[in-house]
């Protein structure tokens, strides 16, 4: 593209709209002036031609399955990196060195721990509330305990520390969220675990049936949590930097995104596959009959878990998971009749004509949901485990916006009106 601008014309008037392109060739017309030069806006339902920022976290390339963190591939940094690096990574734009990884363990140790007061919150929601609900709300409370975050003398060391706080202390409100609901004792974060294994701990240690940590699950759990870590402007990440353009603090940006994530549409997708699996077994384990019904044009039924909304050939996080998922089960020894289904409906749509002409793979979500059954994570925990990963990319993102004064600006989308036009009042007693 060798021209500098896009030449718009309306009627018999044109405008130059100038051209961007990013540093993986990735294009846009900037529309920034389209208002105010020509009286137009333009119409984009979900934002799905729609840029509202250039960032240089993460680049995704959906035609060909690419998926890079800050310049580095997603391939790469799944199987050599630990989360707690990645995530540094991401909120850096660098790997970090031994001793920068060092302070940042040390941080996240140092502040793992929740104030004593907040305990006392969970014991005043209901037994059945969903734990994405307390997960938000004791996020949000965060901004109580620790305000300095407002301010630019934090004497805690800034953005930095803040978000070692965040990723330790959300996965100490995880893990205690989960022992609320099934009425066990809180077990708090030990400081001789690493992150992944410190959260099994906290989930399933006992007083009188200590917790075996399987070297399996903390690998499976760093994978799963380093390839959700950051995906783009998807639907909770430009919700962090909606709530945050207005001047909102990180905590309450960041459970405004646990809130969108908390939809089935985004992050309840590893959910629906069990879901989906579990009516599969009550219908007799038909498997095949579940095929055919995705396949019928008129069945409204669609496979959760195949198939992605911006990879268009094949989902790379899910060609890193399925590995994963397949070494558990196989060294686990696992018996799950729902894990037996998840197997045979993966073999028979991966080899059946109608899912490859149309890149109907299995994404993430799908042998996400089936590695954390294995591990004994409930299903309302999905999407919990879910907004874990992607708390780095939330905080890098947020960052990012507030750094760039410039470009950043309260988010304000604008509509074409379709109700009525002016109407005449009319009193209560004359209608």
């Amino acid at each position: 593209m060798s021209q500098k601008y896009a030449t718009l014309s309306i009627g018999d008037k044109t405008y130059q709209l100038p051209l961007i392109e990013g540093t993986r060739g990735d294009k846009a017309i900037d529309i920034r002036t389209l208002l105010k030069q020509t009286g137009y806006i333009t119409l984009d339902s979900g934002y799905m031609n729609t840029g509202a920022c250039t960032s240089s976290i993460t680049y995704l390339d959906g035609a060909k399955g690419v998926l890079d963190y800050r310049g580095y591939a997603i391939e790469d940094l799944a199987e050599k990196c630990t989360f707690t690096e990645v995530a540094y990574l991401i909120l850096h734009g660098e790997l970090p060195t031994f001793d920068a990884l060092e302070t940042f363990k040390h941080d996240m140790r140092r502040f793992a721990l929740l104030h004593e007061d907040m305990i006392h919150f969970f014991d005043h929601f209901p037994p059945n509330a969903s734990p994405m609900s307390i997960l938000s709300t004791t996020v949000n409370s965060l901004h109580n305990y620790y305000p300095e975050m407002d301010s630019e003398s934090d004497p805690y060391g800034g953005i930095t520390v803040t978000a070692a706080r965040l990723l330790a202390k959300t996965r100490t409100i995880a893990a205690f969220s989960y022992k609320k609901s099934i009425g066990h004792p809180l077990v708090y974060p030990s400081p001789k675990l690493n992150y992944c294994e410190n959260f099994l701990n906290m989930m399933f240690d006992r007083p009188n049936l200590p917790y075996e940590i399987k070297p399996q699950f903390v690998s499976a759990l760093n994978k799963l949590l380093i390839l959700h870590a950051d995906h783009e402007q998807n639907c909770s990440t430009s919700t962090v930097r909606l709530v945050g353009s207005s001047g909102a603090n990180l905590y309450a940006s960041i459970s405004a995104g646990i809130c969108a994530l908390w939809g089935p549409l985004h992050g309840g997708a590893n959910q629906a596959v069990i879901e989906m699996l579990e009516a599969i077994q009550r219908d007799g384990r038909d498997h095949k009959k579940y095929i055919n019904k995705a396949k019928d044009k008129n069945d409204p039924f669609r496979l959760s878990g195949f198939g992605h909304r911006v990879y268009k050939t094949f989902d790379p996080r899910a060609t890193i998971i399925k590995k994963a998922c397949n070494d558990i089960i196989a060294e686990m020894e696992i018996n799950d009749p729902l894990l037996d289904i998840a197997l045979e409906l993966e073999h028979h749509a991966s080899n059946d004509d109608y899912f490859i002409s149309r890149n109907l793979y299995p994404n993430v979500d799908f042998y996400s949901g089936i590695i954390y059954r294995a591990m004994g994570i409930p299903t309302d925990m999905f999407t919990v485990m879910f907004a874990l990963g992607r708390l780095p990319g939330w905080i890098a993102q947020w960052t990012e916006m507030q750094e760039d004064r410039e470009n950043s600006r309260i988010g304000r989308p604008r509509q074409i009106y379709s109700g009525h036009t002016r109407r005449k009042f009319s009193p209560m007693n004359e209608r």
